[in-house]
């Protein structure tokens, strides 16, 4: 029987019976991970789980002795003799009781322990393998569906760890001695309980899977409701001001009415299991109580292990394992269900684990250089405000080039999708101190240029020189310490200003960031902010207007003092009075640095040396404004025609 909530991925596939197929190698890598992580510890909360469990079965061994002395006692026996040999046989128990007593505790609290660092260190591995995926895989999938590895799945793992393999043992471990005590005693008997199990078994299989079906459905209802909540939430006032309330409400109305109606059949099956199993164990207890006592009173004789005959001991003792058998077959059938359910999140963890990181077979590093007067360039262990690449050859060798910002595109082809060409033929050239411009309709591929000299994606065809060497042979961290980067789509975290400020070079210090942020423009802003440079920011600094959140952003790649400069759009979501304020700042911080700006707004890129238009992918003119408008081609009448790309 599935539990009352399992957390499986809407899309999961399912078996003929409606429940998410039973995946092995999920299970296997998930104790291979709890062993990994605690080789010493996990097998020391089996052991312990394993002992408590198999002392609780063994009761019904000493009920049959202590019945069986009690019988010779009343056929005639000494009841002194009687008393110690009872003593004899509950002594051993007690003690028993008391080791399993002390092994629970251990146990609970060392499973506290294990499955909370199993789900901290899981976390952290996962984390670390998401940060070395490539871009490409965060374009492909949705930022929520990623999300929820870390919510809803990890979650499944903590049942699995914590509830579900601890009752597998528990469960497995007491079924396991008691079917053997069970063979001890009597064979006939035991068969008899074994064809009750199956119908039990057969019962919950049928049940179970009905109840999973309706279970899959109520998830994705719950990720259907949720869904549309969070969308009528963010779009309240679009929802107001069309009147669209009623609309909304009806269309709410029916996606809870689905989620009940998929909720009611999940747990009206669920519920009905539990009593269905239980009645079928109680009537075979009965069926046990009347076979047996017939058996005893037929004087069959009684094939066991034991060889010893079935008298009142051994029948008493059997019902009382008949209770303990079938309980725990119905327990542990359950929390196969649920160990099934659980390796569908299992399964999404491991996939997202399994994600081919991101190569870099770079070589050529980025290092602190002293240029002598002469030009020789040597590196150095502190920073003097230049830069070098340290290329190592075969031989042994090292070589340092300068970075001056040097970068060309050389006949370069992408496509993101295969057969789907992007660029095409796509020549560059960036001396160093340049200010490059990119400008084209929506989707040209203006933006697929910076990501490519970023190393976000790699070409298809072609070559991309910075100073001269092939980026490929360029460490991609290295290669993007070089480069500063303002998007259109601003991203702050959370922590203060300063502390925003400051993830563009994480050791510069408080002056180095004001210095950062007067350049930018932001000084004035954030000096009237409650507490300035401390005032805290969350939620995407949702406190900020899209101009200030942008103007952080400047400030952040300004203090990381690049020498190459990408601005994809960096002042779109800035008003025409802050813009001529940030594009002061941008100047200063443009000197001496190769720029490569994409804008829609023609305004900005004018005092460009070079503006080249984009077309589906090809360059289809190139050249400053002065020589665009002079050639009265596509430039020329964008700029006459609404001096804004659209």
């Amino acid at each position: 029987m599935p539990r009352n909530n399992p957390r499986i991925s809407a899309d999961t596939p399912l078996d003929k019976r409606g429940r998410p197929p039973f995946n092995l190698s999920a299970v296997k890598r998930t104790v291979g991970l709890v062993m990994e992580f605690y080789p010493r510890l996990f097998p020391a909360v089996c052991i312990l789980t394993i002992f408590s469990s198999a002392v609780s079965a063994i009761p019904s061994i000493f009920t049959q002795k202590v019945i069986a002395i009690i019988g010779e006692w009343m056929d005639g026996g000494d009841w002194a003799t009687a008393k110690g040999l009872i003593v004899a046989q509950i002594t051993p128990l007690i003690v028993l009781y008391v080791l399993s007593l002390i092994a629970v505790v251990l146990q609970t609290q060392l499973s506290a322990i294990l499955t909370q660092g199993f789900l901290s260190k899981l976390r952290r591995r996962l984390f670390d393998r998401m940060q070395d995926l490539p871009i490409r895989y965060f374009d492909s999938h949705k930022h929520g569906d990623i999300m929820s590895h870390y919510t809803n799945d990890i979650d499944t793992l903590r049942e699995l760890v914590s509830q579900s393999i601890p009752a597998v043992l528990r469960s497995g471990s007491i079924v396991v001695v008691v079917f053997c005590i069970m063979l001890w005693y009597s064979l006939p008997l035991t068969g008899m309980i074994v064809l009750g199990v199956a119908a039990m078994m057969l019962v919950s299989g049928k049940l179970g899977g009905g109840s999973a079906r309706f279970f899959v459905a109520q998830q994705k209802s719950v990720a259907a409701t949720e869904g549309f909540i969070q969308e009528m939430m963010a779009g309240q006032k679009v929802v107001k001001v069309f009147n669209h309330e009623a609309q909304a409400a009806a269309d709410f109305d029916r996606l809870n009415e689905e989620l009940c109606e998929n909720a009611r059949r999940a747990h009206a099956y669920a519920n009905t299991l539990a009593p269905i199993i239980m009645n079928i164990g109680n009537i075979l207890y009965v069926l046990i109580a009347v076979l047996g006592g017939a058996y005893l009173l037929a004087g069959l004789p009684n094939p066991s292990i034991s060889g010893m005959a079935l008298d009142i001991s051994i029948l008493v003792a059997f019902l009382n394992m008949t209770k303990q058998f079938t309980g725990n077959v119905n327990q542990l059938t359950q929390q196969v269900n649920a160990v099934v359910m659980g390796m569908a999140g299992a399964g999404r963890v491991f996939q997202l684990m399994d994600e081919e990181p991101e190569t870099d077979n770079g070589y050529v590093t980025l290092v602190n250089a002293e240029i002598a007067p002469d030009g020789t360039v040597s590196e150095t262990d502190h920073h003097t405000g230049h830069w070098a690449w340290k290329h190592p050859h075969g031989d042994g060798t090292l070589t340092y080039t300068e970075l001056k910002g040097d970068v060309r595109l050389v006949d370069v082809d992408f496509s993101y999708v295969e057969g789907k060409q992007v660029l095409t033929d796509v020549n560059v050239f960036a001396e160093p101190g340049q200010k490059v411009a990119f400008v084209g309709a929506t989707g040209a591929g203006k933006t697929t240029i910076t990501n490519l000299i970023n190393r976000f994606y790699d070409i298809e065809d072609g070559k991309i020189r910075y100073d001269g060497i092939n980026i490929n042979k360029i460490r991609k961290a290295d290669l993007r310490r070089s480069l500063g980067l303002v998007l259109q789509e601003t991203n702050l975290f959370t922590g203060t200003v300063m502390d925003n400020i400051r993830y563009g070079k994480l050791d510069a210090t408080d002056e180095e960031c004001r210095a950062a942020a007067r350049l930018a423009g932001a000084d004035d802003f954030i000096t009237r902010l409650p507490q300035g440079y401390n005032t805290p920011l969350t939620g995407n600094g949702s406190n900020l207007s899209q101009g200030q959140r942008q103007l952080l952003a400047i400030a952040r790649a300004a203090v990381a003092d690049p020498p190459v400069m990408i601005l994809d759009e960096a002042t779109s979501s800035i008003d025409t009075r802050t813009e001529a304020i940030v594009q002061r700042g941008m100047d200063k911080l443009m000197e001496d640095r190769t720029v490569f700006v994409i804008a829609h707004r023609l305004s900005t890129v004018m005092d460009s040396d070079v503006i080249m238009v984009l077309d589906h992918g090809k360059i289809i003119e190139r050249g400053s404004h002065e020589e665009l408008i002079a050639e009265k081609g596509t430039y020329y009448r964008l700029y006459t025609g609404a001096f804004e790309l659209e």
